[in-house]
């Protein structure tokens, strides 16, 4: 069976003179599989009659159309279909109460899709796009089953489900008023007070939504959902923008209302996701094609099943290589020369105040960067860019930086490979570029598309290609993981990783995960202090001692799973979180 995809915003058969339909073998032998019914609309493609040879894919000069061939019987267990030509949707998460079960996987296959059916917002068709939202079906087609009961409860209004989108930067857009105002008229249980204490929100009550950061918004949205009194909170993507005591502290709380109601979450942080969850489901297939849900698992046979990349009860490959993570005697150990160094710095933002003890940057020397938001991160990076200046002491300036910021611009108006091309020039053709970032982050399927068009994800891609893209001494990348799914964060960790390795450059990596800060750091620079007031970066120092400084910090221990060696946060108050506490060993053993 073939599966065809046709993005309708890509094609353009007027400019193409219909190369896809003129190619396609079956329609030279006479059987009508490629067809423009509408002369001035895209194509339609019968997939009955595709035989999958690929040739349309290679003859479509915008990218517009995927086949993909799947087992016959894989049609039986379809969900949903957007339309002819688009996007499937096989097999749904299982949600118990009691329980917080997530769903991991990367962008395009179908997780947000799920949360929505799961929410009552899309009533799934079973493939039949042309046909109205039948509830009825949906109930007959899972009776007899655990998630036939919640779909009858949900239908019947006996279950109440609320959902948390995962696109909070669109609230300013839909809501109006202050992050108050905009919780008092959520608050159906008068919980108002002690919600707005779980997530630290009570000095930005009175801000505007059309001016709050990120970090506000996600928490606004978080607590707007959990002032509703509902039987299934959904929650997508809930930990973007957030640093690590924030992520802690809303994975507790959507850990203590499992206790009573039924949960589900997706999320991309794999510490925080293996931390609060009890049963986890993975989402594979082929992004923008088709998405399978897999069978439940236990929270850490999940995890390690996706880092390796291979899902055994399924027998399918998710991933050509797994992802492997290094334990402290398999480091690298810089041995270049000194290629940055600062003295004792300080920096004066308004109200706020930082403090950097010297330190110095090695080449070849990964470095990462870990602290609360609002302590200055950032502005280390400026400085160190040349961005700003600092009131006291200096750092050198004489190599070439090249400098990925926090907020990316979309104010380009071309497309993608107009951007790259214009920014690297003849770099974009070398073998490098091409083959160790291009390729891994998938940027040529960006090319025909215009960057102020990109979401999150998308523009994080290009951006970490634009800057690694560049020759330079020294590279600062401010939150590269923000806006990636959970495979793409792998990727953009190895690919950072290797283009050091391989180059023997040195880079500054901020970030907030931190399986991606493990992944990538030879070193470390923690961040302490008062949000919003003052910070004190220390460091670059050993990977043990920046991490026991933080964690000190954070309140949580990590250990090392056995299997994969993935850094894993232990349950507060556990016999081996109080033993490593009492030791001073907040990092894993190695």
């Amino acid at each position: 069976m073939h599966i065809a995809v046709l993005d309708r915003e890509r094609c353009h058969p007027k400019r193409c003179n219909h190369e896809c339909q003129y190619y396609c073998p079956p329609v030279r032998s006479g059987v009508m599989a490629i067809d423009f019914p509408d002369p001035e609309g895209q194509a339609v493609i019968n997939e009955p009659l595709c035989i999958g040879c690929g040739i349309c894919i290679k003859r479509c000069p915008f990218g517009a159309i995927k086949i993909v061939t799947v087992p016959d019987e894989l049609q039986k267990d379809i969900v949903h279909q957007y339309s002819l030509n688009s996007f499937r949707l096989y097999g749904l998460p299982l949600v118990a109460p009691g329980k917080v079960t997530s769903l991991i996987g990367q962008n395009g296959l179908g997780k947000s899709t799920t949360m929505k059916i799961l929410s009552g917002i899309t009533v799934p068709n079973f493939g039949n796009y042309g046909n109205k939202p039948d509830k009825e079906a949906v109930v007959k087609r899972f009776a007899g089953s655990q998630m036939g009961d919640y779909f009858r409860n949900l239908y019947d209004g006996e279950f109440r489900a609320v959902l948390k989108d995962q696109n909070v930067d669109l609230i300013p857009r839909v809501a109006k008023g202050t992050i108050g105002e905009i919780l008092r008229a959520a608050d159906h249980n008068g919980r108002l007070d002690e919600i707005v204490s779980s997530l630290n929100l009570e000095g930005a009550l009175g801000k505007d939504v059309s001016v709050c950061s990120g970090g506000e918004l996600q928490k606004l949205a978080i607590g707007s959902a959990l002032l509703k009194e509902a039987d299934i909170y959904l929650f997508d993507e809930m930990s973007s923008y957030l640093d690590v005591w924030e992520r802690l502290r809303i994975a507790g709380l959507v850990q203590q209302l499992s206790k009573t109601k039924m949960v589900m979450a997706v999320e991309h942080d794999l510490a925080i996701l293996d931390w609060m969850s009890d049963e986890v489901h993975i989402a594979y297939g082929q992004t923008g094609v088709y998405g399978m849900i897999s069978k439940q698992r236990t929270t850490s046979k999940a995890i390690n099943s996706f880092l390796e990349g291979y899902l055994r009860e399924e027998n399918v490959r998710i991933r050509t290589y797994p992802i492997e993570f290094q334990i402290k005697s398999d480091r690298r150990k810089p041995s270049g020369g000194e290629v940055a160094s600062w003295t004792d710095l300080s920096v004066t933002r308004g109200d706020f105040t930082l403090t950097v003890h010297a330190g110095r940057i090695l080449s070849g020397e990964v470095i990462g960067v870990m602290g609360r938001n609002a302590l200055g991160k950032t502005t280390f990076m400026s400085a160190l860019a040349g961005s700003i200046s600092p009131d006291s002491g200096s750092l050198s300036r004489t190599l070439r930086i090249s400098y990925k910021p926090q907020y990316i611009s979309t104010e380009y108006e071309g497309t993608v490979y107009d951007l790259l091309r214009t920014t690297l020039k003849d770099a974009l053709d070398s073998y490098t570029v091409k083959a160790e970032i291009i390729k891994p982050l998938e940027i040529e399927n960006l090319y025909d598309l215009y960057v102020n068009s990109l979401s999150g994800g998308e523009l994080q891609r290009v951006a970490i290609t634009l800057t690694l893209g560049r020759d330079a001494d020294l590279y600062l990348l401010d939150e590269p993981s923000a806006h990636l799914d959970s495979a793409y964060r792998m990727a953009a960790a190895r690919i950072i990783r290797r283009v050091m390795e391989n180059n023997r450059k040195s880079a500054l990596v901020v970030d907030h995960d931190v399986y991606f800060i493990d992944l990538i750091s030879d070193s470390l620079m923690v961040f302490l202090g008062r949000p919003g007031i003052s910070g004190e970066a220390f460091g670059p120092m050993a990977m043990k001692d920046g991490m026991n400084t933080f964690l000190r910090d954070v309140g949580i221990t990590f250990r090392r799973d056995g299997i994969t060696k993935r850094p894993r946060i232990n349950k507060l108050d556990s016999r081996l979180d109080k033993t490593q506490k009492l030791s001073g060993n907040y990092y894993y053993s190695e």
